[in-house]
């Protein structure tokens, strides 16, 4: 099948983490993870989801996915704020402030992006070759409710898109590399410093045409894998 050109829209607005729990130890050693994680298939912005905090805790938490700033007034402001930008992340006062001080891994085993138009858009499923869990990096904020409770949310940085994405979609998540992790997650780092790390991941990616049950948000389970229908 030959590719139609990639279309300009948003980056990884959905991904999976069906991964055991005692794989995501391996994978990321100086972590606590809980031991009953459910397998996730189609993880979509507003949903919660695991990610590790650069906050000292080593600690997988729960956050919810689309960004509020501690300012906002209205937490549905995190509807809009589920991707950042690596070219223009420091210039955007929602996004300035978590990646200097609050940056953070969002664990995953996969990815998902769309190629064509709708209604016939034929979504794939990205990951590592292996299907081994990664990380992707993200930045987190607290948002202090008006009934004294805080609200943990988090968005994910992009980049530009690798070779073995490019006939999909211009644009990836930036997935950090084992050495990358801790540099990313250092506090004492000046932000300028870590610009480097936001570039396509330079191995080899691994597409996979799957079922359109995916395309609903709502839907969720293994069958979001299935092979696509002919």
């Amino acid at each position: 099948m030959l590719p139609v050109p990639a279309l300009k829209r948003k980056v990884c607005g959905r991904f999976t983490l069906a991964a055991r729990p005692q794989d995501l130890q391996q994978e990321f050693p100086d972590f606590w993870f809980p031991s009953d994680l459910p397998p996730r298939y189609n993880i979509a912005p507003s949903q919660q989801t695991l990610v590790l905090p650069g906050d000292g805790a080593f600690q997988a938490r729960s956050m919810r996915w689309g960004l509020v700033p501690a300012w906002a007034r209205d937490p549905a402001i995190g509807n809009r704020m589920i991707n950042a930008r690596s070219e223009t992340v420091l210039e955007r006062p929602a996004f300035r402030s978590a990646f200097r001080k609050r940056r953070c891994l969002v664990c995953a085993d996969g990815f998902y992006e769309w190629q064509g138009s709708p209604p016939r858009r034929r979504p794939f499923h990205i990951t590592l070759p292996g299907g081994v869990p990664f990380a992707m990096a993200g930045i987190w904020e607290e948002w202090p409710s008006p009934e004294g409770e805080n609200l943990s949310t988090f968005a994910l940085l992009t980049t530009r898109a690798n070779p073995d994405l490019r006939a999909i979609h211009d644009r990836m998540p930036v997935i950090l590399g084992p050495e990358a992790r801790p540099v990313w997650l250092d506090p004492t780092r000046p932000p300028d410093a870590l610009l480097d790390l936001l570039v396509p991941f330079p191995g080899r990616l691994e597409l996979r045409a799957v079922s359109r049950f995916v395309n609903r948000p709502g839907n969720e389970g293994p069958e979001c894998l299935a092979a696509a229908e002919s």
